[in-house]
C-alpha cells in the first residue's frame, strides 16, 4: 500500500544529488552509544564529558540530574522511557558532495521505546513526509516563536525550531512524553559507523546508485564510514525507489546493527566501546536531559539485556498517492497508528504479521521464515528487575522514570498488528535492489 510513484522532493538540490535524508543508522548508533556508555565510567568518564557540551533546552524535559558530578550507578535505569533520535540533512562540516540546501530537514525521526520492565523495545521510523500539525516553537536564535501550522511535513519542523520543535512535534503525533532527544548530522553518522568497526548487511541483488555512488554486489558485505553513509541514504536503490521503501532497507541495517553490537566481540572490547562513547560524545546534540554520563550509563545497563527478538523495529503506518495537503506526501493510516501506540502506552510487546518488512527489504534466505520472530515474554525479566509501570508509563515523571509498585508479567502471547511494516531485531533480512 506504501508503492508511490511522486513523493515531493525538498529543498533546492540539483538532480545529481542525493535528496535530504541523513541516514537512519540513528536509531541503532544511539542505542549503541547507550550500551557503551556502561562501561564510560571504567574507561574515561572525564574525556567522555568533556566532548558532551551543554546539551539542548527541550521543553518540558527535565534538567541534567547530576551535571556530571553523580558518580555511574552499576543499577539499570529503573522503569521505561521514550527517546527521540533525529537525523539532519544539513551540518556546516559536511562536504558539498551531500548537495546544496538553504535550510536544515529533520529527515530521520526514530522515536524509541523501552519498556518499564527492560523486556521489550519498540523503535518508530516516522517518515520524512508525513504530514502533520507542526505547534507553535521558540526559535533558535531567539529571535521569537514560529507559528503553529495545520499540515506541514515533519521534516520542516527543525528548521521552525531545532531539536525542541521536533521532540514537540512528535509529542503531539505521537501522545507520547519524551523524555530524552538526541540529534545527528551526516559526519556523526561516519564517525560513529567507523567506531563500530563495520556492520554487515545482506543485499537480495546488486544494489546501484549514482546518487549516493553506492554499488554493492549481492551478497553480505560489511560497511562503515562513507559506505555505511550511502546505503543508509540511497533511495534510488533499493525498493520502489521512494522514502518509504527507504525505511524498510534501513530497519536491515539498524537490526544488523543491534546484534552486531550485542555479540561478545563489540561489546567485550573496552577500545571499541570508548571510541564509540567519543564519537557519540563529540558528533551529536543532545538534550541537557540526556547530556549525563551517569543517566546514559543506567539506560545502558537496561538496554544491554533485551532480547533481540524482543525489539521491533516499526514504520510509522501511511499511504501514498493522496490528494490535497497529502499529494506528494505521506498520509498517516489512523487507525494503525492508533493501535501501535496504544500498545506502546500501555508498555505492552507486540509482534508483526506475515510479510511485514515492506517493499525495501525481504527476509534473508538464511531465514525463510516469513514472518518476525514472535517477541513473546521470557519467563524471567531479561534485565534486573524495576518497578512497575503506571498506567500510562510512556508519560513518566519528569525524570523518566516509572512509579513503583509490584513487578508486571509480561503476556506470554504478545498481540499481532497486522498491518504494520517492520520487522524485530533478530530477524535476518535483506535489502531489495529497485527494480526488483
Amino acid at each position: 500500500m506504501n508503492r508511490a510513484d511522486g513523493i515531493a522532493r525538498h529543498g533546492r538540490l540539483p538532480r545529481s544529488s542525493p535528496f535530504g535524508a541523513a541516514a537512519k543508522l540513528v536509531s541503532g548508533v544511539v542505542a549503541v552509544a547507550l550500551v557503551s556508555t556502561a562501561s564510560v565510567g571504567a574507561i574515561a568518564a572525564k574525556q567522555v564529558s568533556d566532548d558532551l557540551g551543554d546539551g539542548v533546552a527541550i521543553e518540558g524535559q527535565p534538567a541534567p540530574r547530576s551535571n556530571g558530578t553523580r558518580a555511574p550507578s552499576l543499577d539499570a535505569y529503573e522503569g521505561g522511557f521514550n527517546m527521540l533520535v533525529v537525523g539532519t540533512d544539513n551540518d556546516p562540516e559536511q562536504s558539498a558532495a551531500f548537495g546544496e540546501r538553504d535550510a536544515t530537514l529533520n529527515d530521520v525521526n526514530i522515536l524509541l521505546h523501552v519498556s518499564a520492565d527492560h523486556t521489550n523495545a519498540t523503535a518508530v521510523s516516522i517518515p520524512r513526509d508525513l504530514v502533520t500539525p507542526i505547534p507553535a516553537c521558540r526559535k533558535t536564535d531567539g529571535s521569537g516563536t514560529a507559528p503553529a501550522m495545520a499540515a506541514q511535513p515533519i521534516n520542516t519542523s527543525f528548521g521552525e525550531g531545532g531539536l525542541n520543535c521536533v521532540t514537540q512535534t512528535v509529542q503531539g503525533l505521537t501522545g507520547l512524553d519524551i523524555q530524552y532527544s538526541a540529534a545527528v548530522s551526516f559526519k556523526g553518522v561516519i564517525e560513529m559507523s567507523n567506531a563500530i568497526g563495520g556492520v554487515p548487511v545482506c543485499v537480495a541483488q546488486p544494489v546501484r546508485d549514482p546518487y549516493t555512488g553506492l554499488d554493492l554486489p549481492a551478497g553480505t558485505s560489511t560497511l562503515q564510514g562513507d559506505e555505511a553513509l550511502a546505503f543508509l541514504r540511497t533511495r534510488h536503490g533499493v525498493g520502489d525507489g521512494s522514502d518509504l521503501g527507504r525505511i524498510s532497507s534501513q530497519q536491515v541495517f539498524l537490526s544488523s546493527l543491534l546484534r552486531t553490537v550485542k555479540s561478545n566481540d563489540t561489546l567485550g572490547s573496552p577500545a571499541r566501546l570508548y571510541k564509540l562513547a567519543r564519537a557519540a560524545a563529540s558528533n551529536m546534540q543532545l538534550s541537557q536531559s540526556l547530556n549525563d554520563i551517569p543517566t546514559m550509563v543506567q539506560m545502558g545497563l537496561a538496554l544491554r539485556s533485551l532480547p533481540l527478538a524482543q525489539v521491533n523495529f516499526v514504520q510509522y503506518p501511511g499511504t501514498t498517492g493522496g490528494t490535497g495537503v497529502y499529494e506528494g506526501k505521506v498520509e498517516p493510516t489512523t487507525y494503525l497508528a492508533d493501535r501501535l501506540f496504544a500498545k506502546i502506552k500501555a508498555d505492552e510487546s507486540f509482534s508483526l504479521g506475515a510479510d511485514s518488512t515492506g517493499i525495501g527489504s525481504e527476509t534473508s534466505p538464511s531465514q525463510p521464515s516469513a514472518a518476525p520472530s514472535a517477541p513473546a515474554a521470557p519467563s524471567s525479566p531479561a534485565a534486573p528487575s524495576a518497578p512497575a509501570a503506571p498506567s500510562s508509563p510512556a508519560a513518566a515523571p519528569s525524570g523518566g522514570t516509572a512509579s513503583s509498585g509490584a513487578p508486571r508479567t509480561p503476556s506470554a502471547t504478545p498481540e499481532t498488528i497486522d498491518g504494520l511494516e517492520g520487522q524485530s531485531a533478530d530477524q535476518r533480512t535483506c535489502s531489495k535492489a529497485f527494480g526488483y
